[in-house]
């Protein structure tokens, strides 16, 4: 039977969004909303419901905002509450900011043990600068080093909300999980917006089915959409029939129809990935209205080169990452090309993280496997004086004490140091305990260097960086180390080299292989034995000079691949 959704009048919707810092128990007190409103039984299995891909379960982290339509009895009315659970990792903040457009409050969940993290003060500006009620909500009390009061003190000083609105919950253990819910109907306002206007609806996700085509999720501002009626995309002007409308709790659920205020999904016969544009405005054909604002595209900050293992599957590889993209809208594309790897695509990430989820999506979601070359970052080369030129690395910007035991710096980073494994040697070194986060800041100048690989003298374009001066030796160094480590023996010597302009800032050798000349000497006298060394020298030599080394695409992608043990 599908649900009447205008049984639930404008007043009596709540949306809202659940925000946190990375492992601060975002997942699990939404599994226990879920279970508190009957959406899901009651079962030990719980865990993390809401986190359906393969690579959130492996990893134990969220990836994908979700949202599930909650039913809810409070002092004798029912309510809709429509909650999204958003990541917390930094790699994925544009699901959060995408997220909170459907919303019109947040509950920011506070570890009580680990108190305000990075990204906790991060989605928290989101929330506050798209003016939503924020609820602060204190998790894990349960915990023995739990202590809610010092977390307390710590959301009244960053955040300038006084202790007392804080709840404290477990949810792990269920605990004054009614009073969450209670506070989400008090302090969150209901959406505005007006249901006798024409359609308005703005496409805030979306996936793709190869059966149905594109699901989209919605958040409807104005109006109402029914199945069968006639829908234009404001972006491609394209007019679709629509399927089939409903709400997810958390599975898909068929309804008669969905109303202003209220957050579902719509299928509507877009068979092609390039029709649903995240941040989209649907309308009825007949009552074109204004578009709504969208999204501010999101700003890759590392960029690696993805090509398909063997060329033949450049198409199936082209085809899942246009259905991935069209799922993970904030993937920059660009087509490439390499000499050595052949055809394949530029891709713009958001963090390490955030390339690693892609890579594996690809691999269980649509069976492809790719060489991903190491991560870089975009330059802006300006063509100067050499002594214009000044080396910046990171710069302490402000530092500020939260309380006696947690410190906040800011500091101005070249994106090149922290975009590899700065974050993992961050993590060990404070054991776990240091938290991190990072924006965009612009571009600096800074000496910065080409530096070319050459074999016996010759350039491989393939292997040509863009690396700092300070850092070019350890950078050339380890490359030559892998090279030789991957070059096939010839019977001539080859010289790997890393050069920067006319110097050779390292070098490594792999040697000829090479006949026993002096097998056939039984002794005798050194000068016979010096002059046999002496025609295999000159031979080498020569054959080094009209000796062409062909580098192997193996060893390319041995070279030019992310390292595993970094």
């Amino acid at each position: 039977e599908k649900p009447d959704m205008s049984k639930f009048p404008v007043e009596d919707t709540r949306n809202f969004s659940i925000i946190a810092h990375v492992d601060h128990g975002k997942s699990t007190l939404a599994d226990r909303l879920l279970e508190l409103t009957g959406t899901i039984d009651k079962t030990k299995n719980n865990k993390q419901v809401l986190d359906k891909l393969q690579v959130e379960r492996e990893r134990g982290i969220t990836v994908k905002a979700q949202t599930a339509s909650l039913f809810y009895n409070f002092e004798g009315k029912q309510y809709l509450l429509n909650l999204i659970d958003t990541p917390g990792h930094v790699d994925f903040s544009y699901e959060v900011s995408r997220s909170l457009s459907a919303c019109q409050g947040v509950l920011l969940v506070v570890d009580a043990n680990e108190g305000i993290q990075a990204q906790t003060v991060a989605n928290f500006f989101l929330a506050f600068e798209a003016q939503l009620s924020v609820i602060p909500v204190i998790n894990k009390i349960d915990l023995k080093n739990a202590d809610p009061g010092r977390v307390e003190k710590q959301i009244e000083k960053v955040f300038d909300i006084p202790s007392d609105e804080c709840i404290k919950i477990s949810a792990k253990l269920g605990t004054n999980i009614e009073s969450v819910l209670q506070a989400v109907i008090e302090r969150i306002p209901p959406p505005k917006v007006h249901r006798k206007n024409p359609l308005r609806a703005l496409v805030f996700d979306s996936t793709f089915d190869q059966y149905r085509g594109v699901v989209a999720n919605v958040a409807l501002f104005d109006g109402v959409v029914s199945k069968g009626d006639k829908i234009v995309s404001a972006h491609t002007q394209k007019t679709y029939e629509v399927n089939e409308v409903g709400v997810l709790i958390p599975n898909e659920q068929p309804t008669l129809k969905l109303y202003a205020g209220q957050v579902g999904y719509l299928i509507a016969g877009m068979k092609d990935v390039t029709e649903a544009q995240i941040g989209d405005t649907l309308y009825l054909r007949n009552q074109p209205v204004e578009p709504l604002p969208g999204f501010k595209s999101a700003k890759a900050m590392v960029f690696a080169g993805m090509y398909p293992i063997d060329q033949s599957e450049y198409n199936n590889l082209k085809s899942a990452i246009e259905k991935l993209t069209l799922n993970d809208s904030s993937v920059t594309v660009h087509r490439d090309s390499s000499l050595a790897l052949g055809a394949g695509w530029r891709l713009g990430f958001l963090g390490l993280l955030h390339m690693e989820v892609f890579n594996q999506r690809l691999e269980q979601e649509y069976n492809t496997s790719v060489i991903l070359t190491t991560p870089t970052v975009p330059y802006k080369a300006v063509l100067a004086s050499a002594k214009l030129i000044k080396a910046r690395r990171a710069v302490q910007k402000h530092l500020m004490f939260i309380d006696q035991n947690r410190v906040m710096l800011k500091y101005l980073f070249p994106l090149n140091e922290i975009v590899v494994d700065f974050y993992d040697s961050l993590k060990s070194l404070s054991s776990g305990y240091a938290s991190f986060d990072y924006e965009d800041a612009g571009y600096q100048t800074a000496d910065l260097v080409k530096m070319d690989i050459l074999l016996n003298g010759n350039i491989v374009e393939e292997l040509v960086t863009v690396v700092h001066k300070e850092k070019a030796h350890s950078v050339g160094k380890t490359i030559c180390e892998r090279l030789k480590d991957s070059l096939p023996r010839q019977l001539f010597e080859i010289a790997i080299q890393a050069a920067i302009g006319s110097k050779i800032v390292a070098r490594e050798t792999v040697k000829a292989y090479r006949k026993n000349v002096l097998a056939k000497c039984y002794g005798g006298d050194i000068t016979r034995k010096m002059k046999l060394l002496k025609r295999q020298a000159e031979g080498k030599k020569k054959l080094r000079k009209i000796g062409n080394i062909e580098v192997p695409k193996d060893a390319f992608i041995k070279v030019l691949k992310t390292q595993s043990n970094k």
